[in-house]
């Protein structure tokens, strides 16, 4: 099994009397991932539970303390999956917390939309919540080494980390296009909402053919057939339920700075790839810089939340396009990057950026040094 970065850091708050919340997306490990922190010696004292079970969420839609004893038992831990699918699951978690010491909840959910808005107001102040993510560049370097990843790279960047597609080495392709199928739109289209699941597709795959550009909901509107608040609606959705995310523009100083401007970018590349069905060899592809733009800003994401380190994130651009790939801001200061595939590319950093902002560094990262961008640097 291919250690799992969050591990230790969940672990040091395993032993207060806060609930922890487990987000992210189906198929990523986060079943494994608990067996593996709770270890073999303490499954005995564990109650897996799974909103997925119709008589789970009818039981724990609507139960009292009492019966919440008797259910759990002798169980120390208690593991809700999928808790997201269980109406008032915040509710029945507080009942937990507040009522019946020495009681521990992990609850798991791969909607952070429904999981928010059942939990968070309920248990305020009384929780710890965490991501986890495909396989990142920093587990598969620890697991395989960094030469082999080094080696791995293209490959990575059509097929992604989706622990499943990795471990399966020769069959990622129908892998991934059963994985988009079966899981990709379950939790969206659970939503009441969505009432029109083929534009969402459709949505998708424009947002998958224009990853890394700026997006306007107008533009998509006018491809999907879908009005510019319900595209908008939809893609909060497809953020929620751990697809897509964006990135917005940085706009404070000057004048001609792009101001409500925002990239969407994939958490994955394989399941990017899968929307579209396009698996042909990095050689052959006209789209390598999207890819390769895509699984630095997604890995580098997976590398700051893991490590616990908290930054404001952006990109750069003006209406006399000039811009800068990828930002990252902390104390008013600010690190510049620009992702260059060819390694030949020269990468040239706007004066105008340099003189309205505080940068710290100006940095471009390609396949020689990647690693050094997505991995944590010791002394």
């Amino acid at each position: 099994m291919i250690d799992r970065i969050l591990i230790n850091r969940i672990q040091t708050r395993l032993n207060d009397n806060k609930t922890i919340i487990l987000l992210g997306p189906r198929q990523v490990g986060k079943t494994t991932f608990l067996h593996s922190m709770i270890g073999e010696e303490n499954l005995s004292k564990t109650l897996w539970l799974s909103g997925d079970e119709p008589d789970i969420r009818n039981t724990f839609s609507s139960i009292s303390s009492t019966q919440l004893k008797q259910l759990i038992g002798i169980a120390h831990t208690v593991v809700i999956d999928e808790a997201q699918r269980i109406p008032n699951i915040g509710v029945t978690i507080k009942l937990i917390t507040d009522q019946l010491k020495g009681i521990k909840v992990i609850a798991t959910g791969s909607s952070a939309l429904e999981l928010a808005n059942n939990i968070n107001e309920p248990l305020t102040g009384r929780k710890w919540e965490f991501t986890t993510f495909p396989l990142s560049t920093e587990e598969l370097c620890k697991h395989y080494g960094v030469l082999n990843e080094k080696r791995m790279l293209s490959h990575r960047l059509v097929y992604g980390n989706y622990p499943e597609i990795v471990t399966n080495p020769g069959s990622e392709q129908e892998r991934l296009i059963q994985l988009a199928n079966n899981y990709l739109y379950k939790d969206v289209l659970s939503i009441d909402r969505v009432l029109k699941p083929e534009k969402l597709e459709r949505l998708l795959q424009a947002l998958a053919l224009q990853m890394g550009n700026e997006i306007s909901y107008h533009e998509l509107a006018l491809l999907t057939g879908l009005d510019s608040e319900t595209v908008e609606k939809y893609i909060r959705l497809l953020e929620k339920t751990f697809i897509i995310f964006r990135l917005h523009s940085l706009s404070r100083n000057l004048r001609n700075e792009l101001k409500k401007s925002r990239k969407v970018y994939f958490y994955d590349n394989g399941i990017r790839n899968a929307v579209i069905n396009q698996f042909q060899p990095i050689a052959l592809r006209q789209d390598i810089g999207a890819l390769w733009e895509n699984f630095m800003v997604s890995e580098r994401m997976k590398y700051l939340h893991y490590n616990g380190i908290s930054v404001n994130r952006y990109f750069w651009r003006t209406h006399a396009q000039q811009e800068i790939d990828y930002l990252e801001e902390k104390d008013g200061k600010f690190n510049a990057f620009e992702f260059k595939w060819n390694t030949h590319r020269k990468a040239k950093f706007s004066k105008s950026f340099t003189a309205a902002y505080e940068v710290d560094n100006l940095n471009v990262v390609t396949p020689e040094n990647y690693c050094d961008f997505l991995i944590p640097q010791t002394n």
